[in-house]
Formats: structure tokens, sequence, C-alpha cells
């Protein structure tokens, strides 16, 4: 069983998740691009009996994701990093890639691409969805 351990960038908050992710995403939605002050967002989508918090209680911000249901943002409150979104209409996290100690990890899919900057450059060896790909809710 692998381990992948991540933290924020000043280490108050640490955590773990074990075996690779059900996903690994570029989210170009709207909400996404608030978070990172950029394109996209890299989430590894883990279900949430496979991640636990390790060090520090990480800071909360909730809104209603596209089907209605809270998408808990988890941040550290010292130095800003965005660790991970609860997606609790799915079950699971999805952990910033950009926050593992080691990230061997690449994207299998961009999503919400309709919503990206014009600027936004998508990788070319990577299915594209306007929104969600069928059959993955919304």
């Amino acid at each position: 069983m692998e381990k992948h351990i991540g933290s924020c960038r000043c280490g108050d908050i640490e955590f773990y998740f074990y075996n690779d992710p059900i996903n690994s995403i570029f989210c170009y939605c709207k909400e996404c691009q608030a978070l990172t002050g950029s394109d996209k967002w890299f989430g590894l989508w883990v279900p949430k009996d496979k991640f636990k918090f390790t060090k520090g209680t990480p800071s909360t911000y909730t809104r209603a994701g596209d089907s209605g249901k809270g998408v808990n943002y988890k941040f550290c409150a010292t130095c800003s990093s965005a660790l991970c979104a609860e997606v609790t209409a799915g079950n699971f996290y999805s952990v910033s890639a950009t926050s593992l100690k080691n990230n061997k990890f690449n994207p299998k899919m961009s999503i919400y691409a309709s919503s990206a900057p014009s600027w936004a450059i998508f990788p070319t060896d990577v299915p594209k969805f306007d929104t969600l790909p069928p059959g993955m809710g919304g």
C-alpha cells in the first residue's frame, strides 16, 4: 500500500493518502481559477476513507457545487495554501497535487474547459470536457 504525503507551504498542516487516486484532473472551472489565481486546479481524487490529516487543523470554506451539495475547501490559515476540496456529492477529496512532497501523478482529463480563460493551455494528450464527462454527474 503506497502512502502519499503532503503539506501546506509552512508545514503547519500535513496529510497523507493511500494508493493511487481514483482520478487526476485539471479543473478549469471559475471556482478553481479563483482558488489558484491561475487557469486551473490540479486535483487528485481520493476517496474520503483513504485520506487523513496528520498534523494541524485546516480552515474550511464551503460553497455549493453544481450538484447543490457542499464543496468544503481545506486550507492553511497561516500560509493560505489550498490543500484539498471535499466534494460531498462524490464522497472524495480533490487533493492539490502540488501539495504532495513527491507528486508522481499526471492529469488524466481536463474538465470545465468551457470556463477556461482564453489564454489557458490544455495538454494535447489529455481528454478535454466542456463540463464533466458523461456519467460523472454534476
